[in-house]
């Protein structure tokens, strides 16, 4: 009997919980992304892509890091995998298809920001991780943040 009632309570206490550290790590996100948006508006885009291909920078929070497209689905920066800067992203999918750089770049246009999900083999970690990005279109800029689900 008290296992019956224990159960639901304890799973309830432990949802709330990863609920509550998924707030708080999208609103990082949030955060930082808007923090790197003004920051650009502040010293401008050269000063600004210097500072976000740092593996240290201080868009780069662990983690938690700012990376940027172009319109077109190009990277532009990333601090923790400077090959992809250069090369144009948009027509390559997830790891089940998903288009998730098209749908990246079409949200932060029509909305300004938003948040996209994918799934994302990470080359360091060797597993797939499940993936919600969010997106902030600055100037002719993408700039995106990803979290952990």
């Amino acid at each position: 009997m008290v296992r019956r009632i224990l159960s639901p309570l304890i799973s309830y206490f432990v949802l709330s919980v990863a609920v509550s550290v998924y707030a708080s790590e999208a609103q990082k996100a949030v955060d930082l992304v808007k923090k790197a948006a003004e920051y650009m508006s502040v010293y401008g885009k050269e000063n600004f892509m210097n500072e976000l291909k740092k593996k240290n920078g201080r868009f780069c929070k662990g983690e938690l890091y700012v990376f940027a497209y172009n319109t077109t689905g190009v990277m532009i920066a990333h601090p923790k995998n400077h090959k992809l800067i250069g090369v144009n992203l948009i027509d390559v999918p997830d790891i089940e298809g998903k288009m998730y750089r098209r749908e990246m770049i079409k949200i932060a246009k029509n909305n300004g920001s938003g948040w996209v999900d994918y799934k994302y083999k990470n080359p360091e970690k060797k597993q797939v991780e499940f993936i919600a990005a969010y997106v902030h279109q600055s100037g002719d800029l993408v700039l995106c943040c990803g979290i952990h689900k």
